[in-house]
């Protein structure tokens, strides 16, 4: 059997590789803000935030995804400087101190540019190269890996999985020709983005055709609204089996990382599902 979504090779990013062709990778979340919808901004200041990035490495992450503003709904914006000044230190001290990949989450070229500048090996956008003009140049330029998230500015879609994937290629052909290399190209579909309930489901259960594109998948529904809805309304800090199950049906699909922010137990079920998936046709005891 043939898994789904596994990759020939790994992808270089900066002096490390990403082994996605070798098993699923766990992201760990370190929001640096001050109203994460998930951690309350328990790790707002530097010393906090180092320590748990200490801590999700010692659980097992494989990467650190850095963020300066919080994307949770009704959020309010935040400006460059003050974006800067809460990822850079964070960035800066980790570079230093850390051994494995650092991502940046946003959306804003500028704070990529300086992430990038500062140590990090992956840039993460949430509008997938779309929002800030300058982004597909910043990324080109930068010579990493991109993760493209799915989103939109509407939940209106004529054939949802359909109009999902023409804007992913949307964003693909964005960013190529701004001289990203195909291989260093990472799809996010954007659980929680635009997205009714109904299409997070439908979303997950379709997860395949986006892996059938050709690039690494990212998936990232770590204590997502629609996990606590489906449970009969769990509050966030209920949802660490929802996500579990998320995760496993995800590496099922073809996923090839998972952004979360219980790093222990997730790289736990990403080891059997791996070893259920993947070890046993390898000629090993």
């Amino acid at each position: 059997m043939e898994r789904r979504g596994i990759m020939q090779k790994g992808i270089q990013a900066g002096a490390y590789e990403l082994p996605v062709h070798r098993r699923t990778l766990v992201m760990g979340i370190l929001n640096v803000t001050p109203d994460s919808f998930s951690d309350g901004g328990r790790h707002h200041t530097t010393e906090r935030a180092l320590e748990h990035a200490r801590q999700m490495i010692e659980d097992g992450a494989d990467i650190i995804d850095i963020g300066g503003e919080s994307t949770r709904p009704g959020h309010e914006p935040v400006g460059m400087e003050e974006e800067l000044e809460r990822v850079i230190p964070v960035i800066e001290r980790l570079t230093n101190e850390i051994d494995i990949p650092l991502s940046i989450d946003t959306y804003k070229a500028e704070v990529a540019r300086q992430a990038v500048h500062a140590g990090v090996h992956i840039i993460n956008d949430i509008w997938g190269g779309k929002a800030d003009t300058m982004m597909p140049k910043v990324m080109a330029e930068s010579g990493l890996p991109v993760i493209l998230m799915h989103n939109r500015d509407n939940k209106e879609y004529t054939n949802f999985i359909a109009d999902m994937l023409n804007d992913m290629s949307e964003c693909i052909d964005l960013v190529k020709e701004a001289g990203v290399e195909h291989n260093k190209i990472i799809l996010d579909p954007g659980i929680g983005f635009a997205k009714t309930y109904k299409h997070n489901l439908e979303m997950m259960y379709h997860m395949d055709k986006l892996v059938a594109l050709g690039y690494p998948v990212l998936l990232g529904t770590s204590r997502k609204k629609f996990i606590g809805k489906a449970l009969g309304d769990m509050p966030v800090t209920e949802r660490m089996e929802g996500t579990a199950a998320t995760v496993a049906l995800g590496v099922e699909r073809g996923c090839r990382i998972v952004r979360v922010h219980d790093v222990k137990p997730i790289v736990r079920v990403c080891r059997m599902m791996d070893a259920m998936l993947y070890d046993w046709q390898q000629d090993k005891e």
